[in-house]
Order: structure tokens, then sequence, then C-alpha cells
């Protein structure tokens, strides 16, 4: 009987230890709070995760005076919010950072205190560091260990989610040879810049369409995005479908599953704005391109909940399409489409017409690109005025007899206008009443471009880079390019 009863008691005994041992495991951080991490300066930083329900939670930083203290809900959700102090030029100081809930501590350790820039879209922004023209150079000397990197796992989810896999790191010749090489080249040129750590997330996927970070919700709200996106997928049997991860081109496309699983997860996440580099999988669109884009940012900026975020995103580049004939443009037409996504407050497009492959969708000369939003963050975002950031922007147009001359904007001139490889300006159009486009010759005279053709009598309209892969000479004596345009309103093209 007392052997029973010992070992009765010695069961007892392990299941409280079991459960005790359970009950501490059970305090979590979220998945995004790592070590490694940047934390968002200057911005209340929200630490949320998981505790026994009703537990108390104490969140300490060793910047903070006083440790907060928030009670798990009944669901054993939790969220503190603590504050952040301003990020310092040149103080790279590492912090720590603990939670305390009923008998067990997690601590965060080698924090630092900047910015953080999240980076979405598709495959040019995804494109690696080892992919890239001059990785050979950048790759070895990319030892930057006050940037810290973090790329987000691919999954799909019929409903948003909270779990996020990825890791956080510090910025070296081996954790950047996979990482967004867009991402760490604006990275970079913001930390050689500003001297202040940066944080980059990269959550995005190859072949995936705007849509797919689009909340179902918000593309219900609205009249076209639901008829042109959302109804075609939810009338269609691919809806019913288990979604069970695993990369297809066909999954990346449909509407909200990407936001759901790669995007809602940081919406708590404290950060700085974005950077977007997608298009190419909606290509065959126009109108309802800006419009899904605008309702994507305005959603972003909403369910992160951190005023007007900044929004800078990239056009596609010039690319030949299969056996094109050199005068078609419906690509220029939905580069159009891009341009004026911009009309959205606190928002800018940055130029790849002068870096990409005619004949290559993934063009590898990224750094450009990189450098190129972050001299609009620079800008824009940081008020560094003297950070020139606009390629030459048409204005207005006079037609002197035979001859349009081109006018841009004061401010995108930038002290002058250039072509790149010092050769004669390309890829002008001028045509006349019939509307038939000519190759016109080009000529920059001080700050105006002046266009004619001996094949053109009466001219009324130019345009400039407007076909589907035209590679670009044209810039400002800041070294940006000229923005595509035309001076007509004709909704198809015509040419010769």
């Amino acid at each position: 009987m007392m052997k029973n009863l010992k070992l009765i008691a010695i069961c007892l005994l392990l299941i409280a230890q079991s459960s005790s041992a359970q009950q501490k495991s059970f305090l979590q951080f979220a998945d995004v709070l790592q070590s490694n991490m940047v934390l968002q300066q200057n911005k209340p930083f929200k630490v949320w995760g998981r505790a026994v329900a009703g537990q108390s939670v104490k969140i300490k930083a060793d910047w903070m005076n006083n440790e907060v203290i928030v009670r798990a809900e009944n669901d054993s959700s939790f969220v503190g919010i603590i504050v952040m102090p301003v990020a310092k030029e040149n103080d790279f100081t590492k912090h720590e950072l603990s939670i305390e809930s009923n008998g067990e501590k997690v601590i965060l350790n080698n924090l630092l205190i900047g910015d953080v820039w999240f980076c979405s879209g598709q495959s040019n922004m995804q494109f690696s560091m080892k992919e890239i023209k001059d990785s050979a150079i950048e790759v070895p000397a990319a030892n930057y260990p006050n940037i810290r990197l973090f790329s987000a796992a691919l999954n799909f989810s019929a409903s948003p989610i909270n779990n996020i896999n990825g890791k956080c790191v510090e910025c070296s010749p081996k954790t950047v040879l996979n990482f967004s090489a867009v991402g760490y080249s604006f990275g970079k040129e913001l930390y050689n810049n500003l001297r202040i750590p940066i944080g980059l997330i990269f959550s995005g996927i190859g072949a995936s369409s705007a849509q797919a970070y689009v909340p179902q919700d918000v593309l219900a709200a609205d009249t076209m995005l639901n008829r042109v996106y959302l109804q075609p997928y939810l009338n269609s049997d691919k809806s019913k479908e288990k979604i069970d991860g695993g990369f297809s081109f066909e999954k990346v496309t449909r509407p909200f599953l990407l936001y759901n699983a790669i995007i809602h997860p940081f919406i708590n996440l404290s950060v700085k704005g974005f950077c977007w580099y997608q298009g190419e999988s909606n290509r065959n669109e126009r109108e309802s391109y800006t419009r899904l884009t605008q309702a994507l940012i305005k959603s972003w900026r909403q369910n992160f909940a951190q005023d007007n975020l900044p929004f800078y995103y990239v056009q596609v580049a010039p690319f030949y399409y299969n056996k094109e004939d050199p005068v078609l443009a419906d690509y220029a037409f939905f580069r159009e489409a891009q341009e004026n996504i911009a009309t959205l407050n606190n928002t800018a497009m940055v130029l790849t017409m002068d870096v990409g492959e005619s004949k290559n969708l993934h063009p590898k000369n990224k750094k450009p690109v990189g450098v190129r939003l972050a001299k609009t963050a620079l800008n824009r975002t940081y008020g560094k005025l003297d950070v020139l950031y606009q390629g030459p922007q048409y204005d207005y147009m006079e037609i002197q007899k035979k001859k349009i001359v081109i006018h841009f904007s004061k401010q995108s001139v930038a002290g002058g206008l250039q072509t790149k490889d010092n050769l004669a300006l390309k890829h002008f159009e001028i045509a006349g009443a019939d509307k038939v486009f000519h190759p016109a010759d080009a000529v920059i005279a001080n700050e105006t471009v002046v266009v004619s053709s001996p094949l053109i009598k009466k001219p009324v309209a130019v345009r400039y880079a407007f076909t589907n892969y035209p590679v670009t000479n044209f810039e400002n004596k800041a070294g940006i390019p000229a923005v595509p345009f035309r001076t007509d309103d004709w909704d198809e093209q015509v040419g010769k």
C-alpha cells in the first residue's frame, strides 16, 4: 500500500513539474522581435507576444528608468508599449530588452536603436546580392554590423496570421549573399549618409502580383478592385483549395494570401517607411493597377498605424517581351500607370530606364536602384534637400513651326541636361495630326530639348522613351535619368 502511495506521489510530482515547465515555456515574443534587430527610434515600440492568461508581464530595456507592466489577456496575448529614444549619429551602442512573467525571463540582446525600412515586391526586389553585377566586389565589402537584415520566409494564408519565419542577423559578406540587392544598396546608402543603425526587412516573393499583398476587405470595399481582382478568385475553384504553402507561379498571384501571411505579421512593428519594387506580373493592367497599388499603400499605412508612412517604389525597367515590334508601347502605358501612383501623398517613384537590360527581365545592375531609393528618402523623409533625387520631368511644350521645344520642371533639371554616354539623345518620337509617330532628332538646348523630324511638317505631339524597351541615356547633371513622357492623351500608340 505504502509503495503504491509513494508511486502516486511521485507521479503527481512529475505532473506538477511538467505543468510548471509548460507554463514557463509559454512566455513568447512575437516572431519578428529578435536579438540583433534594430528598434525604430523616436516612436512608441510595441512588445507583443503570449504569456499565461491573467499573469503580469514586465518589460524592461536598459535605456528605461522604469519597467512597463501589462497583463496577459484571456487569450494569453499581451502588448506592452515602451518609449524609444532618438537615435544619435555614430551611436552604435548595443542594448538589451527583457520580458518577465510567471517566473520566466526572456532576453533580447545586441539590439540597436535606429531606423527600420520594410522592403517588399516581386523578383527584382528579391534579386539577391550574389546575382548582381559586380557581386565579386560588393559582397566582400559588405561588412556593416550596424545594418541588420531580416528575410521573411514565404507563406500563404486564407486569413491573417501572426507567425512568420525568419532570422535577424548582422550584415556581413556571408549574411548579405542571399539578401535583396536593392534593399541592401538602399540601406547602405542611408547608413553612410546618416551614420545611424539601419534595419532592413525583406518580405516578398518573385512573380507575385500586387493584389496578393492587399487585404481582402480592402479589395471587397472598392467596386473596381472587387470586380477585377477579388470576385474572379472567390468565384473560382482555386479559392476552395487548401492553402498548404509552397511556391507556385499561380499561387503568388491570388488576392490577399500574401498579405495575410507575410505582411500582416509585421503590422505591430514600428518602421520608418516602405520600399516597393513590383509590377511585371500586372503589366497588362493600367487604371486598375494604379488604383490597386494606391489601395495597397493606404491599407498598409492604416494597418501599421503609424500615420502617413513614406512609400517609395521602383518603375519597371525596359524589357523586350517575346518577338515585339520596336514601336509597341503597352509596357510604356503600364509604366505611366505606375507613375500615376505618385499622385498619392508621401510617395515617389524611382526610375530604371537607364540601367535596364532590354532582353533581361532581371537587370543585374541593382545598386543604382537602391541608391536612388535612398536619395529619395534622404531628401523626402530626412529633409536633406541638397540630395537630388529627381530626373528631368516633363513640364510643357512649345510648338515652333516645324519643331517642338520641351520644357522640364525647374527642380528636376538639377543644374542642366546631358546624356550619360555623351552620345546623341535617343528614343524621342514626334507626330503630326495623323497621330503617327516617327523617330525624331532631339537636341539639348540649355535646359530644354528641341525635337523635330523631316517627315513632320506640322508637329503636334512628342513622346520620350514611350515604347516597351528603350534603354535610355538622357539625364540631368546629377546623373538621374529623365522620366518617360508623352504630350498627347491618345489611348493607344501608332507609329512607323
